[in-house]
């Protein structure tokens, strides 16, 4: 079973439902989640927020986190997806905010850096991915440990 198809499983099952928060990611995460049959059951919408306006004006990210962590961190990504159980009424949510590349990196923030939030109700989980496969790649591994990060949350 793929890991959308398992996530949808756990949702429906728990009665929960599900929304996004994206940057780097782009959108992609929905659409891999909606690919799914019958994934209107349990999810309500996602956000792509790439810019820094985005994440403050739809996610509520303060503009103080931004300013002093920058919008690839963990306190970010936390915000980042309160914003969206909050903004799309959901349950559970996942954020990414990251440096695709090929350029954007720095020597503390690297390319292939990315910040991922899971949530389940009041539990948050975030992990830090690393290492640069490529423009292509650093967005697929994000897409996968997003949602394997939510897997964990769900279980």
């Amino acid at each position: 079973m793929k890991l959308e198809e398992r996530i949808g499983e756990l949702l429906k099952s728990k009665n929960l439902s599900l929304s996004t928060a994206e940057s780097c990611t782009g959108g992609s995460i929905a659409a891999l989640v909606t690919s799914v049959p019958g994934s209107s059951e349990y999810f309500n919408g996602g956000i792509v927020a790439y810019s820094n306006e985005v994440k403050m004006s739809l996610l509520h990210v303060s503009a103080e986190t931004l300013e002093k962590y920058g919008a690839v961190s963990r306190e970010t990504v936390i915000e980042m997806v309160k914003g969206a159980m909050k903004a799309l009424k959901t349950d559970c949510a996942v954020a990414t905010s990251g440096i695709a590349g090929p350029g954007g990196g720095t020597a503390e923030k690297p390319v292939g850096t990315v910040w991922i939030a899971a949530a389940y109700k009041n539990e948050i989980v975030t992990f830090r991915q690393e290492g640069d496969d490529g423009r292509g790649g650093n967005v697929q591994k994000a897409i996968r440990n997003a949602l394997m990060t939510l897997c964990e949350c769900l279980k």
